[in-house]
């Protein structure tokens, strides 16, 4: 692991799975590292500061094992810890290693970038984690973009949940899906276009699509993270060629790593092998 050069993708747990899927299906020539910080999730229901500590020991994680590029694809770790380790800590970390070339990406940005090319009317849905929620930064960053919108977000504390213990296709998640679209557009009944703010969300499609109004677009993140990436890349030749090219995918996992391959299957469409690290 030490001669490759992989991008690194983050999350709290499975989710990002549904990110590097689809940033694997686009850019398959880049070799790739995985963490899934499964013993510490969710990180949703975390302060500010505890995701941050989290976030910066799986990014300081990351780089030690070599990645240059490191891909935040957690809503609430890019809520609550990005800027803080762009703007604190990446400074630090390429004096002390030499390397400017060291980045750290998130998915938010980019997120809000494509649903404001999507809406037809400017009034804009977020299912998202209480902790998402609660960092307004959905909102902030689409002011910043584009500040006529009006965005609306409800906090789904139990959707996580229902995928990490796979009741994703059981009954009783109908009901937790209904009732948060249910009151998302109550508080803005004119939403045309809904974000899934949370990387978890796609596995709960077909349920939301089953409560979510016909003519309201319905937007997952995979697709646009992968785009934004390549996009990136093109951009940044210097970032582009610290990367590795030998179209391999390792997993890394803070709980046993059994209990990780048993239910990334289900993300990655294929079975696949971890290793347990502790950070």
């Amino acid at each position: 692991m030490s001669e490759k050069h992989p991008i690194g993708v983050f999350d709290s747990g499975y989710g990002g799975l549904t990110i590097l899927r689809e940033i694997h299906r686009s850019l398959p020539q880049y070799d790739y590292l995985y963490l899934g910080d499964n013993a510490r999730a969710p990180y949703g229901v975390r302060s500010m500061e505890t995701v941050y500590r989290f976030t910066l020991e799986a990014v300081t994680s990351l780089f030690n094992a070599g990645c240059n590029l490191v891909i935040l694809a957690c809503n609430t770790a890019s809520a609550k810890a990005l800027r803080s380790i762009q703007q604190n800590d990446l400074p630090k970390i390429w004096e002390a290693d030499g390397n400017p070339n060291k980045r750290v990406l998130g998915v938010i940005i980019p997120s809000v970038e494509r649903i404001g090319s999507v809406t037809r009317n400017g009034h804009v849905g977020i299912l998202a984690t209480q902790g998402t929620v609660t960092s307004g930064s959905y909102t902030i960053e689409t002011q910043k973009i584009y500040p006529h919108l009006q965005v609306s977000a409800e906090a789904c504390p139990m959707w996580v949940p229902l995928v990490e213990y796979g009741e994703a296709d059981s009954p009783g998640a109908d009901f937790f899906i209904e009732q948060h679209i249910t009151r998302l557009l109550e508080k803005d009944p004119e939403i045309d276009t809904i974000l899934l703010g949370c990387t978890h969300y796609p596995l709960l499609i077909d349920k939301i699509r089953k409560y979510v109004p016909e003519g309201i677009n319905v937007v997952a993140q995979g697709e646009i993270v992968a785009r934004s990436l390549a996009d990136y890349l093109q951009r940044h030749p210097e970032i582009e060629a610290g990367i590795s090219r030998g179209g391999e995918t390792e997993y890394l996992t803070t709980e046993s790593a059994w209990k990780f391959c048993d239910a990334a299957a289900s993300f990655m469409k294929e079975p696949l092998d971890a290793k347990q690290i502790t950070l």
